[in-house]
């Protein structure tokens, strides 16, 4: 879905600092941020209290506006500007749970269901690849599926779960997939290594 008028419009006018343009950027989103922190922390089985999700929202609204909107700056416009924020919340959502986990580990707390416990199971979110060229080098050794399921996972912050619905794969063969295609990239730096 292609970008919208009236979100061009918005984008133009909080790029260029216009009077009430961010609040009403704010008001245009907060529902999609509070949707995207709610979604990403159950997909994650992570426990909210009310105030964490306040400073959720208020983390992903102050990574928009650093650096002089540095990230809404970076948007081109290949998507619906709510798709480009979504994928950018839940990112900012993800590493706020792992920094938090990392640093007190009573105030967010996980939940580990029974059905983790396979060997199939979804690694601990820490496990991503954080770094976005490593994965855009990665995606550029796969295709298809394979390929889908890398960008799902480490660039849009899915759980296996959202990936098996999404590309019509059992959850359990979302995990050997991605090892596969981590092993591809191994494979790939040692080859490049040798040249």
């Amino acid at each position: 879905m292609a970008l919208s008028e009236i979100d061009r419009s918005l984008l133009e006018r909080c790029l260029h600092k216009k009077p009430r343009a961010w609040e009403d950027f704010v008001d245009r989103f907060m529902g999609l941020i509070v949707h995207v922190v709610n979604h990403t922390a159950q997909a994650r089985s992570v426990r909210l209290t009310p105030e964490d999700r306040d400073d959720f929202c208020a983390e992903v609204f102050l990574n928009l506006i650093r650096d002089d909107f540095a990230i809404l700056r970076r948007f081109r416009g290949q998507s619906s500007l709510a798709t480009y924020l979504t994928v950018v919340a839940r990112r900012i959502v993800v590493h706020q749970i792992l920094g938090r986990k990392q640093a007190s580990p009573l105030s967010v707390e996980i939940v580990h269901p029974a059905s983790q416990i396979s060997p199939h199971a979804e690694p601990p979110p820490e496990q991503r690849i954080d770094n976005q060229e490593e994965v855009e080098r990665l995606l550029q050794l796969l295709e298809g599926t394979e390929a889908q399921v890398v960008r799902m996972y480490h660039l849009e912050g899915k759980s296996y779960q959202e990936i098996g619905a999404e590309v019509g794969l059992a959850e359990n063969s979302i995990g050997p997939i991605l090892s596969r295609a981590r092993a591809k990239l191994r494979q790939f730096s040692v080859e490049a290594g040798k040249r």
